[in-house]
C-alpha cells in the first residue's frame, strides 16, 4: 500500500483530504504542526526518516494574505524555510512531494487563462513566498508536483462561500467586488485533483482548480440563486474595498480538465452543506 504523509492534515484542505487519500486506497500519516513542527529541521528528518512515506502531499502554510504584507518574517519562515526542510529531505530520500501552490503567483495582467508554464510575477508577499517555496521544491526535488489552485473553499474552515451565508443572516443587501476574476475551487475536487496526478501524471507544475471563471460577485450570485437565498447584491470596485494585500485582477488558470466546472462543484458543496445540517 502506498504511504502518504500530509503536512497541515487539520486545516480546510487537510481535512478533505486525508479521508480522500484512505478511500482511493492510500495509507496515510496525519501531521500538523504538533506532530511535526515544519520549521523544524529536525523534527521534520525524524518524522519523514521514522514514516518513509512514499509521497509526501505538503498542505501546511502561512494562508493570511493580508497578514502576510506586516508579517512577512513570519510567512517566509513556514511558507519558504518550512518547504525547504520538507523538499530537502523529500529530495535526499527519493521521496515525491505535491507542494500546494497559488493563483498569487501571477500578476494579474493577462487577459486570457494563465498556463502552467507563464511567468510568475507575484504582487503580495503571500504570492512571493509561496514563489519561493516553488522554486525550493523545484530545486531540492526530481520528484515534484507543483499544484496550483485558487479561490479555495471547503466544509472546515474559513472560506468566502461560508463568509457570504453568514452575512445574509443578518444582511440583505451586500457589496461584492466584481473586477477580480479567478476560479473558485471546492476542496474536494482539488483533493480528487491530486490523486488524478499520482495515478499517472508526469511529474511537474499543474494549475488544479474549477474549470470557467467568475468574478467574487459572480461566485456570490450563484451562491444564493442556489439556496434560494434574497440577498441584493451590489458589485463594487477593488478599490472601493482597500485591503494591506494587493490581489490580482485576473488570476485564471487553465487546468487541462483537471476539475469540474466551478458552479457544478458548487452546487455540490451547498447541497452536501444542506444535508450535512438537516442530519444534525
Amino acid at each position: 500500500m502506498t504511504k502518504v504523509l500530509v503536512t497541515g492534515s487539520n486545516g480546510m484542505l487537510g481535512q478533505d483530504l486525508c479521508p480522500i487519500l484512505e478511500d482511493s486506497g492510500y495509507e496515510v500519516v496525519e501531521t500538523n504542526s504538533s506532530s511535526m513542527d515544519i520549521t523544524n529541521t529536525d523534527a521534520v528528518k525524524n518524522v519523514i526518516e521514522k514514516e518513509m512515506p512514499d509521497i509526501v502531499i505538503h498542505c501546511a502554510a502561512y494562508t493570511n494574505v493580508d497578514m502576510a504584507e506586516n508579517d512577512l518574517k513570519t510567512a517566509e519562515f513556514i511558507n519558504v524555510t518550512g518547504t525547504e526542510n520538507i523538499a530537502e529531505y523529500c529530495g535526499k530520500l527519493g521521496i515525491t512531494i505535491v507542494y500546494i501552490s497559488t493563483d498569487y503567483v501571477f500578476d494579474g495582467t493577462k487577459s486570457e487563462p494563465y498556463t502552467p508554464q507563464d511567468r510568475t510575477n507575484p504582487i503580495n508577499n503571500y504570492g512571493m513566498t509561496k514563489y519561493e517555496g516553488e522554486e525550493a521544491v523545484r530545486s531540492l526535488c526530481e520528484k515534484y508536483y507543483i499544484v496550483r489552485t485558487s479561490w479555495l473553499y471547503g466544509h472546515h474552515g474559513k472560506n468566502f462561500v461560508e463568509t457570504m451565508l453568514n452575512l445574509a443572516k443578518t444582511q440583505k443587501e451586500l457589496k461584492v467586488v466584481n473586477d477580480q476574476i479567478g476560479c473558485p475551487t471546492w476542496t474536494v475536487e482539488l483533493a480528487n485533483g491530486i490523486i488524478k496526478l499520482l495515478n499517472g501524471k508526469p511529474y511537474g507544475t499543474y494549475h488544479v482548480c474549477g474549470s470557467g471563471a467568475t468574478s467574487w460577485y459572480g461566485f456570490a450570485e450563484e451562491i444564493f440563486a442556489h439556496v434560494k437565498e434574497k440577498v441584493s447584491l451590489i458589485p463594487c470596485t477593488t478599490s472601493e474595498f482597500p485591503r494591506p494585500a494587493k490581489r490580482p485582477s485576473y488570476s485564471v488558470m487553465l487546468n487541462g480538465g483537471i476539475c469540474r466546472n466551478w458552479k457544478l462543484a458548487l452546487r455540490d458543496y451547498l447541497d452536501l452543506r444542506v444535508d450535512e445540517e438537516d442530519a444534525e
